[in-house]
């Protein structure tokens, strides 16, 4: 059996690259060829579009950033998803909104092809060792089919419910993820403000009832600085964001802290942070509230009149 997998980014490569290694044939499409390169000098088949991709599989992956990415593979002028033999499976582990990721399933169910939506939790990390989580939306049978293939990239698979519920799944955690990073972030430019350290603000709220774990992960980051080589970038989780705030309009649910949060994550894009680690967003707060962080003192507020930075008292986003 051949598989097909397009979107060769920070983790689809990983997970193809997984897939191969567990015996998997793969036909591999991406939008620059670079990034194939590795999984073709390991046996890979190079396809030149998705539609020569699709003539060649059994069953598509696809992992790619954004909704309009998704539709431009599946459904552009090379689009693979006409291309598939009726019967063929689909499955999607992008990060999309569950409108849309119905309707993906609703074209593929018109030509006869199966689909499901599978985005995953976890960064380039897990990515690489095989222990991403997926979140399924779909029919089980199908998920069944496809369950050896997940399990070479994940260690935790989840029916979530029919079509479009893996989506909102992921749609759920992934605003968890900004909102409690912002938070988080938040609180700690507060504590700094009053003179904390920021050893003893990591120290007592880390492991504590107000803190989620995954925040620990991002000490390190935080305390060094050092927020390229983004496990998971700032851009995306603000698309992220975005997406939630979209599916909350559509469905009726207020969404207040969401798309505050969204917001913010916006002006750190805009202010030159949307490829870094999307910890990023403490650094970003950090200097657009006038604390000099250092770790140990703080002032609160700057004397230049030149600085165009937001303080507290007129925090504003756009």
């Amino acid at each position: 059996m051949k598989i097909g997998f397009i979107g060769l980014g920070i983790m689809g490569s990983r997970m193809a690259a997984n897939m191969q290694k567990a015996g998997y044939s793969l036909v591999v499409y991406n939008r620059t060829r670079e990034k194939a390169e590795a999984l073709v000098a390991g046996g890979a088949t190079w396809a030149d579009s998705p539609a020569a991709l699709a003539a060649q599989v059994e069953i598509v992956f696809t992992m790619l950033a954004s909704p309009e990415a998704v539709r431009e593979a599946a459904l552009g002028k090379d689009g693979f998803l006409s291309h598939l033999a009726s019967s063929r499976l689909w499955v999607d582990c992008s990060t999309v909104n569950p409108s849309f990721s119905r309707e993906m399933g609703q074209q593929a169910r018109a030509l006869g092809v199966r689909f499901l939506d599978a985005p995953v939790t976890g960064s380039k990390g897990p990515a690489a060792l095989g222990k991403l989580v997926f979140w399924v939306g779909g029919e089980f049978n199908d998920l069944e089919a496809c369950r050896p293939f997940l399990a070479c990239m994940g260690n935790k698979i989840v029916h979530a419910g029919c079509q479009g519920m893996g989506a909102s799944l992921k749609m759920v955690i992934n605003q968890l993820l900004g909102t409690v990073m912002a938070a988080f972030a938040e609180g700690l430019v507060l504590g700094e403000s009053l003179g904390l350290s920021r050893v003893v603000l990591f120290d007592s709220i880390l492991g504590g009832p107000a803190a989620a774990p995954f925040l620990a992960l991002k000490r390190e980051r935080i305390e060094t600085g050092n927020f390229e080589q983004a496990d998971f970038p700032l851009r995306w989780l603000q698309k992220d964001l975005h997406l939630a705030t979209v599916s909350a309009y559509e469905t009726g649910a207020a969404m207040p802290l969401t798309n505050v949060a969204k917001e913010i994550y916006r002006l750190a894009i805009r202010d030159g942070d949307g490829d870094k680690d999307f910890s990023a967003i403490y650094d970003y707060l950090v200097h657009n509230h006038d604390v000099q962080s250092n770790g140990k003192e703080h002032s609160v507020q700057s004397d230049d009149p030149s600085d165009k930075r937001w303080g507290n008292d007129h925090a504003h986003a756009t």
